[in-house]
């Protein structure tokens, strides 16, 4: 296994507890992690179920993210469309958090990265293209709401608001290469 996917593994079972646990209790945790990360083809041992934990853990408790995990978001959802941006080449995807209020969408995808970029514009294009991407489906699914994207980094844990404008951009140039 390559450091690549063993970290894409690893960031597949962060997931994983990032769309189960919430709603749980904390004091559960330890008892559910190992049972959730048992199965399916990325399966971990306990003590490497442990160890996740305790990195998503503070993304799990962090006062000001709550809100992303409450019973009012919806965890890993399937999304298709067809974007203008691409010519109407359909594309899909899956958001890992959509909070929906009458007024606003907020897509929001976890990164596990060990490299946190500093701002919006250093994050690597393909994650600035798949949020583009996101944005533009959201828009045709919701047009009387105004529609975020963000990037939850869960090793620090931080939430960066994706500007509209540099992921529609990276969208764009995904049509012109």
């Amino acid at each position: 296994e390559t450091d690549s996917e063993a970290s894409k593994r690893e960031g597949r079972l962060s997931h994983r507890l990032l769309e189960h646990l919430p709603g749980t209790s904390p004091d559960a945790w330890t008892k559910l992690a190992p049972a959730l990360l048992a199965g399916g083809a990325d399966h971990a041992e306990p003590a490497e179920a442990l160890d996740i934990l305790e990195r998503v853990r503070p993304v799990l408790l962090s006062d000001t993210l709550q809100y992303l995990f409450s019973d009012e978001t919806l965890a890993e959802i399937g999304i298709t469309a067809e974007l203008s941006e691409l010519g109407g080449r359909r594309v899909s995807g899956t958001i890992d958090r959509l909070v929906l209020t009458p007024e606003r969408v907020l897509a929001v995808d976890f990164k596990t990265n060990a490299v946190i970029p500093e701002t919006p514009a250093q994050v690597p294009e393909g994650i600035l293209r798949q949020m583009g991407a996101y944005l533009s489906a959201l828009r045709q699914i919701y047009p009387e709401r105004q529609v975020e994207t963000a990037i939850l980094w869960t090793r620090r844990p931080v939430l960066m608001p994706m500007p509209d404008n540099i992921v529609m951009q990276a969208l764009r140039r995904t049509a012109t290469s």
